[in-house]
């Protein structure tokens, strides 16, 4: 970013971003930035995020918390992710039968996806992800309660937000056309596949 003029907060802003990635695979909330740097109000956050937008340290992406580092130091080399159609049942997901293409693009863009995803249906329309979108995956086995998930539901593979209440655990979708998914470790086979890092939309 040495060729990019910044002021010292600017800067500062930048590295909570890039520290957010890091460790949570998403960008912050203006509200996360706030509380990070002890910023007056949401609106100064907003302010500092428009200007690394403007000077080209950040781009902005057309889904939910939609920012991605713009690393200008050199031109990364294109990287390549599987991109899995339906998985078949009781399939591994990467299984070459699932696998439909390989994905060429700049490896900033989801430097910790593992696969890509196409998503069927529109139970997650209001967290911004709609049928025919490749999502992008990186292979976890764990996530915390809140994260958008791809998991495994006896032979079916779904993504939803995970949400973990008193023992419980729940698939909720986010259109509210269609009712959470109560998992019953008693009548399910249940296994989390990946986090949800991000998202492409082809027009």
């Amino acid at each position: 970013m040495s060729d990019i003029a910044l002021t010292p907060n600017q800067r500062r802003v930048l590295e909570c971003i890039r520290a957010h990635f890091q460790s949570h695979d998403c960008a912050p909330t203006l509200r996360e930035i706030t509380e990070a740097l002890g910023l007056s109000s949401h609106s100064s956050a907003q302010d500092y995020v428009e200007a690394l937008v403007r000077k080209g340290a950040l781009e902005r992406l057309p889904q939910h918390r939609g920012l991605r580092l713009v690393e200008r130091s050199r031109a990364p080399a294109a990287t390549s992710l599987p991109l899995v159609g339906r998985v078949a049942a009781g399939s591994p997901i990467l299984a070459a039968e699932n696998v439909e293409a390989q994905y060429a693009f700049d490896p900033s863009l989801f430097p910790r996806a593992d696969y890509l995803l196409r998503v069927v249906g529109l139970s997650m329309r209001d967290a911004g992800i709609l049928d025919g979108d490749l999502i992008a995956v990186r292979r976890s086995a764990e996530a915390d309660d809140g994260r958008i998930v791809v998991a495994r539901l006896d032979d079916d593979v779904t993504v939803k937000r995970l949400e973990r209440r008193r023992g419980r655990v729940r698939l909720l979708p986010a259109n509210p056309d269609f009712a959470p998914i109560e998992v019953d470790p008693e009548r399910h086979a249940f296994a989390i596949e990946g986090l949800y890092v991000g998202l492409l939309r082809r027009g």
